[in-house]
């Protein structure tokens, strides 16, 4: 039973999407702490008062936090689709629900709520990502504010701390209960009364010109994104791959990130129709940046969604699909979210639709991608990385 046990409740919470195989728990020893101690304090410092106080929660993993917190009426703030609809499955499944308005649902690329009594934060993977979110909330807190960061050992360092302490005000951590810890600041004078600092997402640089058919491309990229401020290895050789002779094809740059790939099919094709996609709301909105840098011909045929990989497109409606998988699910090395992504390719693409991957070449992704299709071959590689193509073509009903 994947159930947690906190000072406010029971509640039984799954990650998203469910997998009954999935051994992975929706929430952490981190997550436990800061319940903990909001209920009754953790050393020189006593119980929260959470009563009739705008509570923000950023960060949270899969709803663990927003779920067990519903009745003071949280705000959540994240990065991730899959993270809302995990919230919003486990309200739910706790007969709580977002209809009656109890919770509020908010992305990173929302306005965040006027006025923050209590903000907790879910210390994230990228240190990026925080010091984004800490410049936008910033001017919503104020001298009476309580800050609670929350985040396993390994998760917290010295620069998490600098950027509270830098953005916030004075920082300091507790002692860590079963690898986790928390983080207290506070903020020094009202938000009026501080001065503005400007938040440095997000950043903006030309593809170098081994960037293949990247090269010489504007790149947008919004706080979070893998490898911010240059190409990363493995998008620099796929770029060096992919096919750009689409014939007006229907493309899907899946997982997009900063949406390099697919802008640079849209550069070369000017007839094709581009379909960006990706879990992360900062991640679309670094493609829509990085795609209206470039591509200036009239005839714009684009489409920016946010969601569980293609899951939202048509069966058969694709000719290509274009995806550097991740192989993270925050902290957990997992092959799961791109043997979905491949699952979800087959079914969206056409008769002789072809599906094209940049690995690691010890991830060992051909041996999935010949189950799934019936073929993989090794379009280009090296001695870290291989692209892979999977033609999607009719399968032979066995014999009888």
């Amino acid at each position: 039973m994947n159930r947690l046990t906190t000072p406010f409740g029971s509640y039984e919470l799954t990650r998203f999407p469910e997998d009954p195989r999935d051994r992975l728990r929706a929430w952490d020893a981190a997550d436990e702490y800061l319940l903990r101690h909001l209920d009754s304090g953790t050393g020189d410092r006593g119980p929260v008062d959470l009563a009739g106080r705008q509570i923000t929660v950023l960060g949270d993993r899969w709803g663990a936090l927003t779920t067990a917190l519903a009745a003071h009426h949280p705000t959540q703030i994240t990065d991730s689709s899959l993270t809302r609809s995990a919230t919003a499955a486990n309200l739910d499944r706790a007969g709580i629900g977002t209809s009656k308005r109890t919770v509020t649902l908010l992305t990173t690329q929302d306005a965040p709520p006027e006025r923050i009594d209590v903000l907790l934060v879910r210390v994230p993977k990228s240190l990026a990502l925080l010091e984004d979110q800490l410049y936008r909330l910033a001017p919503h807190v104020h001298a009476g504010t309580v800050i609670v960061g929350t985040g396993m050992v390994k998760e917290i360092h010295t620069s998490t701390l600098r950027l509270f302490e830098r953005i916030l005000g004075p920082t300091k951590t507790s002692l860590a209960e079963k690898k986790a810890r928390l983080i207290f600041c506070t903020p020094g004078s009202p938000a009026a009364a501080r001065p503005a600092a400007a938040d440095p997402w997000p950043l903006t640089y030309t593809a170098d010109e081994d960037a293949g058919s990247g090269a010489g491309l504007t790149v947008v990229n919004h706080a979070g994104i893998f490898c911010a401020d240059r190409l990363d290895v493995g998008t620099r050789f796929f770029l060096q791959s992919i096919p750009t002779n689409t014939d007006g094809a229907r493309v899907v740059d899946l997982g997009c990130g900063n949406g390099i790939v697919g802008t640079a099919v849209a550069v070369a094709d000017r007839d094709a129709e581009v379909v960006f996609t990706d879990e992360s709301y900062q991640a679309v909105a670094s493609a829509k940046a990085t795609f209206r840098a470039n591509v200036t011909h009239e005839r714009e045929r684009a489409d920016f969604l946010v969601g569980d990989g293609v899951a939202m497109l048509d069966p058969g409606s694709v000719d290509l699909v274009l995806c550097n998988p991740p192989f993270h699910s925050h902290q957990a090395t997992t092959d799961a979210t791109a043997l979905r992504m491949f699952a979800q390719s087959r079914k969206v693409l056409r008769q002789s639709g072809e599906l094209w991957v940049v690995a690691n070449r010890h991830m060992g992704y051909h041996t999935h991608l010949k189950r799934l299709f019936g073929n993989c071959e090794v379009a280009a590689s090296e001695p870290k990385f291989v692209v892979l193509r999977a033609v999607k073509r009719e399968q032979r009903q066995r014999p009888m």
